[in-house]
């Protein structure tokens, strides 16, 4: 029987010790017996997405894990974000990631993501769709995963080399950044900026008195008045897995980002409205989703965004509880495909993000590869203590992958 392998992904799993948790992590304060069982079978160490000291986000992450070098082949989060949703980029176009944000008349942030609004973004969306710029440049904008969503421009002469709106993580307070050219000498570039900026100008027009924010308004909610823009980016064509390994992927996913890394890397993408990219996801219909393409795929990518959610909102205790649950799911999936002895199990992450920092940091991830066949290391537990010391040592989110596709008998020889 063909071996294959299921990836259980779980976003910024990694993370620093903690005081209230007795000086332990998240993942290794929860109790995880199957993570663990995994762990005295197989084989553990720790990984760093691109290379060791590099912060990545979850972009970068999951093209390392997907197999690709980010330096080479990243084009900007934003055509990433235009894939997982299903927005066909032209060769000349250029896209946003975006967020709908809350801002005061003044253009101070008072919240970077409209306090992470989930109801109500495919209206709004809706709203700026199909927008024509000044000089007949075409907009496209979709909602995504919660909070975010996508912006495509289409016009002639565009260049992603612009600067964003966007000034980053803990910013409230601050005022939107104005839009420039980051090569000032290129006329398409200070083109592409006036027209982003031009875009932001009527967004928030038609935002402001939206059905959509005055109803949130009422209820005591923050309007989602602003579009916040950063990684542009253009379509760049891309080998993907299946080619390069004559071998068939399936990614069971939430979130945007990672639907349109798996599309524009050859993956099926397997998605439902239960998979909300939140701490409220259902993880179970995810496990049984992975279990069931496990028939038909010869590697399962089972994407899990709740620990990073949790240490976004500096909660440690409730990324231990979702730990826990993933534990529950895997286990529920272990029951099942380790009968069939063909299943090989891998645990990892895309990046990690440590509650007390509430970003993304690099430090490396642990990780872990179970299943018949594997070398056995003398690791017991799956935490980022316990896998310092494991057989895999240190490696990258290529090297990672890599070792779990020769372990399923699809890499190739150098060599003769």
């Amino acid at each position: 029987m063909a071996k294959k392998a299921l990836v259980i992904i779980q976003d910024g799993v990694g993370d620093r010790p903690i005081e209230s948790l007795g000086a332990r992590t998240p993942l290794e304060a929860a109790q995880t017996p199957n993570f663990d069982k995994l762990a005295d079978t197989g084989i553990c160490g720790l990984m760093d997405p691109l290379s060791p000291g590099i912060r990545v986000g979850t972009d970068v992450g999951m093209l390392a894990l997907f197999g690709y070098n980010p330096l080479r082949v990243y084009c900007g989060r934003g055509p990433i974000e235009a894939a997982g949703v299903n927005l066909e980029m032209g060769k000349d176009d250029v896209a946003f990631r975006a967020n709908f944000a809350t801002v005061t008349d003044d253009g101070s942030i008072v919240s970077r993501r409209a306090a992470r609004i989930r109801e109500g973004t495919g209206a709004l969306a809706e709203a700026l769709d199909k927008m024509t710029l000044s000089d007949g440049t075409q907009v496209m904008f979709r909602a995504a995963t919660e909070h975010r969503a996508v912006l495509v421009l289409r016009g002639e002469r565009l260049s992603h080399m612009v600067t964003p709106s966007d000034p980053g993580p803990d910013m409230a307070g601050e005022k939107v950044l104005e839009i420039q050219a980051s090569l000032p000498q290129s006329a398409a570039a200070q083109r592409t900026a006036r027209l982003a900026t031009e875009f932001s100008r009527k967004a928030r027009e038609i935002l402001q008195n939206h059905p959509i924010n005055q109803e949130r308004k009422r209820n005591g909610l923050l309007p989602a008045n602003y579009v916040l823009l950063r990684g542009a980016g253009v379509r760049r064509p891309m080998r993907s897995l299946a080619e390069r390994f004559n071998t068939r992927g399936a990614c069971v996913a939430g979130e945007s980002t990672v639907k349109g890394i798996a599309k524009m890397t050859g993956f099926a993408v397997i998605s439902d409205p239960a998979f909300t990219a939140n701490l409220d996801t259902d993880i179970m219909k995810k496990a049984q989703a992975a279990l069931n393409a496990l028939k038909d795929f010869d590697i399962v990518m089972l994407h899990l965004k709740g620990p990073d959610i949790a240490s976004h909102d500096n909660d440690p205790a409730a990324k231990s509880r979702f730990l826990e649950q993933v534990d529950t799911a895997c286990g529920y999936i272990m029951a099942k495909a380790l009968a069939h002895d063909n299943v090989v199990f891998a645990l990892t992450g895309d990046h990690s993000t440590p509650c007390e920092v509430g970003e993304h940091t690099a430090d490396p991830v642990p990780v872990l590869i179970s299943g018949n066949g594997v070398l056995r290391d003398n690791v017991k537990n799956y935490g980022e203590h316990a896998c310092s010391s494991g057989g895999l040592g240190r490696l990258t989110g290529n090297q990672f992958l890599l070792s779990v596709l020769d372990l399923i008998d699809v890499t190739y020889r150098f060599g003769s």
